[in-house]
């Protein structure tokens, strides 16, 4: 199926991530490729506010406040893991440091700041939980094993199994600190995918040693726009690659065949954003057509200081498309496993952005750590869980700064979510979803307040802080977990699906062996996958994906760390 030019419908990190090995390992020229996209920042995102008010999801939502910065989201990174991240990065320019890949960039800033969370977990009435304590019972220490022991053979035995499902026997495993680390280091919930929650303690299972400190994470330099996105971006740009942004492809034509389940793109339909004029491209036998079919993104609007974030109902740009190509094939997977249920994949995240730094501050003094060292998240004092257990409020990362580039010297920039938007605050007494950015901030006090070990407390400097801050943006997301949603392996397609002649699908929805989703190191290899198929480059030489949950000392450090 060898092409000699490509379409990338989306231009997020795994198409720019095929677009770099078609050009280095295919040895392709730019001018052979063409993005056609919403935006140019996908799911790594970041931004000054007034950036983005106007893109393609927040132009009819808009925002009095425009001041400070926005991130939607972020991801941390793992070297030990994410050896195709890795790859990709050093193979590109930093976009910030002269002289250094992107990768080199990130590794350098890495290790003069490297990560050890003191302050993980904390309560009101006890401050600063001990993580390393996992709180495990016997059931959960024998369920967890049967889940680690599970070969890959066996996987689709979790086939439509939640992750309370799983553990339906020991409700208990729901209020352990390795439960409080776990769903909120990676956004999992009770109802997502325990298929996925075992690929992920096969693969991070080293991690599972170290969850309370964090001391694996790896970070970038700035926000993950300007360090992995710009310097793909620029690259690209110098290759001669064609960017095509404020599209929306809205639909398919597939050639007629004799047997009915032969794949073939023969052209695309477009809307120019812009203009809201109806665009057609063809789709020719030379052109291989890679497809991001679904995003964490999509959907979401922002708020500011004094607006909640609206509720977009929309089901997603990809994803729509997807659903399109899905009713022709048999063989696509099933987008309504993701896309129709809102109640377990929405988020509500906060970028606050203040100008000085009394609130970074104040929580370096309650936390005892230096900015930059990864999440705290705080557990209730009450039941708020449906399973009536304690459960995380909310979840804050306080980020090395300046986390972008044109901050102010004396500006902070802190981000934070609620991984269940309907759930009411405890010092705003209404659905963190309605929240307008002053009351997140409000929300956010009250928190440390209640884990403020003294002398005085935050909720002293409360006027001063609100006064500090120049914008709290409250960014709702409807799909932020939907990767984690629960399904069978089925339910996604494959990268090259069977009968495909020039169709590829990359990106988080898209079923890999092994691979664990969330992660670019999973969106990274989906593109490598898709470039070195239509390049006609042997799948042996993708880059070796490492098996920690097959390393002997890792399962033995593993077992000991469940009885702490």
């Amino acid at each position: 199926m060898q092409k000699k030019k490509a379409i990338m419908i989306g231009a997020g990190l795994s198409n720019m991530a095929a677009a770099v090995y078609l050009i280095q390992e295919g040895k392709w020229q730019g001018e052979q490729i063409t993005f056609y996209s919403l935006d140019d920042h996908g799911s790594n995102d970041g931004a000054p506010t007034g950036d983005v008010t106007d893109e393609y999801w927040n132009k009819n939502h808009p925002m009095e406040n425009q001041k400070g910065y926005v991130a939607r989201g972020g991801r941390m990174l793992n070297y030990r893991t994410y050896v195709d991240l890795m790859d990709l990065l050093d193979r590109i320019p930093s976009a910030t440091e002269p002289n250094m890949t992107a990768a080199e960039d990130t590794r350098d800033f890495d290790a003069k700041h490297r990560t050890f969370d003191k302050a993980r977990l904390l309560e009101g009435g006890k401050g600063i939980i001990d993580g390393g304590h996992l709180g495990l019972n016997n059931k959960s220490r024998m369920l967890l094993t049967q889940m680690i022991m599970m070969p890959d053979s066996e996987e689709e035995k979790l086939d439509n199994v939640t992750i309370a499902e799983y553990f339906k026997e020991d409700p208990a495993f729901f209020e352990s600190n390795f439960w409080y680390m776990w769903e909120t280091t990676f956004a999992f919930r009770t109802r997502s995918s325990a298929q996925e929650l075992r690929r992920y303690m096969h693969q991070m299972i080293y991690e599972f040693t170290q969850i309370e400190h964090l001391v694996g994470v790896n970070r970038t330099r700035y926000n993950q726009y300007e360090s992995i996105m710009l310097p793909l971006i620029n690259y690209l740009k110098e290759q001669g690659c064609h960017i095509v942004l404020d599209r929306l492809v809205t639909d398919w034509s597939f050639k007629d065949t004799t047997m009915q389940d032969e794949i073939t793109v023969t052209g695309l339909h477009m809307l120019n954003v812009t203009t809201n004029q109806e665009e057609y491209v063809a789709v020719d036998d030379d052109t291989a057509v890679i497809f991001t079919n679904g995003s964490i993104t999509d959907s979401a609007t922002l708020g500011d200081f004094d607006t909640p974030a609206a509720e977009n109902m929309d089901y997603g740009a990809a994803s729509s498309l997807w659903k399109k190509a899905a009713e022709q094939f048999y063989n696509l997977g099933t987008p309504d496993k993701f896309f129709a249920d809102r109640d377990a994949s929405e988020w509500v995240s906060f970028t606050l952005t203040t100008k000085d730094h009394l609130l970074l501050n104040e929580i370096t003094r309650i936390t005892t750590q230096e900015p930059g060292n990864a999440l705290n998240s705080f557990i209730s004092t009450t039941p708020i869980s449906p399973l009536h257990q304690k459960d995380v409020n909310m979840s804050i990362v306080v980020h090395h700064q300046p986390h972008f580039t044109s901050q102010k010297p004396n500006e902070t920039v802190i981000w934070g979510y609620f991984l269940y938007p309907r759930r009411v605050g405890e010092f705003v007494t209404k659905p963190y979803i309605e929240m307008t950015g002053k009351e997140m901030v409000q929300e956010l006090i009250g928190q440390l307040s209640k884990v403020d070990p003294g002398p005085g407390n935050i909720r002293d400097k409360e006027a001063l802080i609100m006064d500090s801050v120049i914008n709290n943006i409250p960014v709702y997301m409807p799909y932020a977990s939907a990767l984690f949603n629960n399904r069978a392996k089925s339910d996604r397609p494959k990268v090259i699906p069977a009968h495909s002649t020039n169709l590829a699908f990359t990106g988080e929805f898209v079923e890999q062996p092994y691979q664990m989703i969330f992660t670019e190191q999973s969106a990274v290899r989906s593109g490598e996958i898709a470039a070195f198929h239509f390049a006609g480059i042997p799948m042996s030489r993708l880059v070796p994906t490492p098996r920690y949950d097959k390393d002997l000392k890792t399962l033995a450090r593993a077992a000991k760390k469940m009885f702490a």
